[in-house]
């Protein structure tokens, strides 16, 4: 058995190995950076940096997300605004219509990942940014249901690359227990836009008629011309790998590079491009695993952000009233995944975060399905939004902790979200409108995805502990017998995540 060679303490500056590394883009020998002179940092001072480049990527990457989760949920607002009356959506229209954005949208995602690191971060996003924001303003104007599900489907198709990309490229710049906070601050953006979207749609629905448009009309072009706004400045802010970013210092650039390099496994990891990559991501037995935990989280995030306002209203309030009790759920939401996030990255733990989340989920469907009072199940709906909230950056956070190499982690996300987001797809379909108020179908269903995710997790934590165990077994054996080390460097990269001193995290 192997041991475990070269391991550079996580406070050790030199670098000898550094001539060892390979570099996908060839930027880091243009940006004259010396590994052998990574600044020493007191903690204070890596906190003031890791601040630095929090203020310039959170910001504008939530600001994307807000507007991207406002975009695709604000179909259910319209929906209470005459969407579905002026364009005739009887019978089961308006789920397709909704379903015609998640197939295109996961189909998409996988290969997204790629396409952001051929294309560049502070490009592709912006691009595909400005994309979607065209086609929410081209959806103000139609007019026929085929119109409405054609522009669905375009909208899928541009919105498909930004969660993965943007959840990929923050693992380039941060270490993996400082990841899943700064997922929970870009991803708090999708329940500020659910809780937004409401107050927005409300004050929107006072525009009905104005220039000959309806309120859901202005619903969709209001929103999609502030998508294109916040499109072009995005394009001026966004910078794209650590080994480019302007705006650090070459020794503040050695050190994020230095240390997110040397966080995965003490010997860096596997930087150049190859097939095998891809087929290392399709045949890991994890990256399934995490995809049907995905899906038991996603179908009740999709089904509760699309027909809240639906299932509010079946309650018996106003569609006013409606759309202002759609916030506080998404208030408190907001709130608890950003507890949620600091203190999984603090005990570096995913899996017990993500667990409470399904047993809200759980409360709160089965708290809906039951017979109790409409003010106890809109007491249900805010366990439903917090639970599928608060769990997303965990899950998220998760899978990307335990794939090593860059591009088998770029792959294997973008695998593992484009399919997990099938889950919502199937949300799309199975809240209609026949089965108000109570729902049974739609609920009934949401708890079975929850129970899959009961179920696979601990089987996912079962494994990731028995897999530590051994290589910690191994370890300690081949110290005890003095064994000499058989496997280089660059071995041990190519092995990435079933390298002998990678620890899966729990």
């Amino acid at each position: 058995m192997a041991s475990f060679v070269n391991i550079v303490p996580s406070n050790s500056i030199n670098l000898d190995d550094s001539k060892d590394k390979q570099h996908d883009e060839g930027c880091l020998e243009d940006a004259d950076l010396d590994f052998k002179n990574v600044p020493r940092l007191t903690p204070e001072q890596e906190r003031k940096l890791w601040r630095k480049v929090d203020m310039r990527l959170v910001p504008i990457l939530s600001l994307m997300y807000l507007l991207c989760f406002l975009d695709r949920g604000n179909i259910g607002n319209a929906k209470l605004e005459g969407l579905t009356t002026q364009l005739d959506l009887t019978g089961n229209k308006f789920n397709i219509a909704l379903i015609m954005f998640n197939i295109p949208y996961c189909l998409c995602e996988p290969p997204s990942n790629l396409a952001l690191r051929a294309f560049r971060p502070s490009r592709w996003l912006p691009a595909i940014n400005l994309a979607w924001g065209i086609v929410m303003v081209l959806m103000s104007f139609v007019k026929t249901y085929p119109q409405l599900v054609g522009a669905r489907v375009c909208l899928g198709v541009a919105e498909a690359g930004l969660f993965p990309g943007v959840v990929y490229y923050l693992t380039l710049w941060y270490p993996r227990y400082m990841l899943q906070y700064r997922i929970a601050l870009f991803f708090g953006a999708a329940t500020i836009a659910g809780a937004f979207s409401g107050l927005l749609a409300f004050a929107i629905s006072h525009m009905n008629n104005i220039g000959g448009l309806e309120a859901w009309s202005w619903i969709f072009l209001l929103e999609g011309l502030l998508t294109i706004v916040i499109a072009i400045i995005s394009f001026f802010c966004l910078v794209d790998f650590p080994d480019t970013a302007t705006f650090l210092t070459p020794e503040e650039r050695a050190f994020v590079i230095w240390k997110r390099k040397y966080d995965i496994s003490s010997i860096g990891e596997e930087e150049m491009f190859s097939v095998r990559h891809i087929r290392a991501a399709f045949a890991d037995w994890q990256v399934w695993i995490q995809i049907l935990i995905y899906i038991s989280i996603s179908a009740p995030l999709s089904g509760i952000t699309l027909f809240l306002p639906t299932i509010i209203n079946s309650f018996g309030y106003s569609t006013s009233i409606t759309q202002l009790l759609t916030i506080p759920p998404y208030v408190c939401a907001t709130i608890v995944l950003i507890i949620f996030a600091h203190y999984s990255d603090k005990l570096k733990m995913r899996s017990p975060f993500i667990l409470t989340g399904l047993l809200m989920c759980l409360i709160g469907f089965s708290i809906n399905i039951s017979t109790a009072p409409n003010g106890v199940k809109y007491f249900g709906t805010f366990f439903i939004v917090i639970g599928s909230y608060a769990a997303v950056p965990g899950v998220v956070s998760w899978q990307g902790n335990n794939l090593a190499g860059q591009y088998k982690r770029g792959v294997g996300m973008a695998l593992h979200i484009g399919l997990g987001n099938f889950g919502g797809a199937f949300a799309t379909v199975i809240y209609r409108s026949q089965d108000s108020p109570r729902f049974i179908l739609g609920h009934g269903l949401e708890l079975m995805f929850v129970g899959i995710g009961l179920i696979f997790l601990p089987i996912a934590v079962f494994i990731y502990k028995r897999i530590n165990a051994k290589r910690d077994a191994a370890e300690r054996l081949a110290l005890d017998r003095g064994e000499k080390i058989q496997y280089s460097n660059q071995e041990l990269r190519d092995l990435g995540d079933r390298a002998p001193d990678f620890r899966y995290t729990l």
